[in-house]
């Protein structure tokens, strides 16, 4: 009788030690902290805009209008891009015609011509630097009705090393007569904005 029961616990014990090697490892029902959530990726490096620049093709051409007015002008210069350097004069020309409507035989006259140049970069706007201004040196101005046109050179000079574009504001002062031979005239203006990129400064030494 003794015998039995021994045998009995026996196969007892080995029916739960076949039921516990079936079950899963404790460790593969314990999910990994380190799958729990996706690893943080890096921010994208910031990439800053391009320059704006309206002379990147060597010239640029706009149409304004000061009253019956219209004026065509025309922007370059002779300094490669490339060459515009903080410290470097910076030459940009201008041609400008003018026609008006209706054209009853009376004449436009530019009486004035001014470039305010305004360096600048993303951050910070810098100070103006000195206005260049075209006075005409006769009566009424410079005839500019077409075909009579107008031309003239100013120079940007040395603007601020993080600078890195200039922005050229423009205004032209017209004389218009109110009918032909008058002796009366009106006054318009038109102005007008380029904006032009800042090489950066070579280093010394280089060409």
């Amino acid at each position: 009788m003794r015998t039995m029961r021994l045998a009995a616990a026996a196969a007892v014990m080995s029916a739960a030690v076949v039921l516990s090697g079936c079950g899963p490892a404790p460790w593969a029902t314990t999910p990994s902290p380190t799958s729990s959530a996706p690893a943080p990726s890096s921010p994208p490096p910031v990439v800053a805009p391009p320059v704006e620049n309206d002379l990147s093709s060597g010239s640029t051409q706009r149409d304004l209008t000061a009253g019956a007015v219209s004026v065509a002008v025309n922007y370059w210069s002779e300094l490669r891009m490339d060459r515009w350097t903080p410290t470097a004069v910076k030459p940009v020309s201008l041609s400008l015609v003018t026609t008006v409507k209706p054209n009853d035989g009376q004449k436009v006259y530019l009486q004035k011509a001014t470039m305010l140049a305004v360096p600048a970069n993303a951050e910070e706007t810098f100070p103006a630097l000195d206005p260049q201004v075209d006075q005409a040196s006769v009566k009424n101005g410079y005839l500019v009705l077409k075909p009579y046109s107008y031309s003239q050179t100013f120079n940007v000079g040395q603007v601020p090393e993080d600078a890195t574009y200039v922005t050229l504001q423009f205004t032209y002062d017209f004389l218009v007569q109110t009918k032909p031979k008058a002796d009366e005239y009106a006054k318009q203006t038109a102005t007008d904005t380029v904006t032009v990129a800042i090489a950066q400064q070579a280093a010394s030494g280089s060409e």
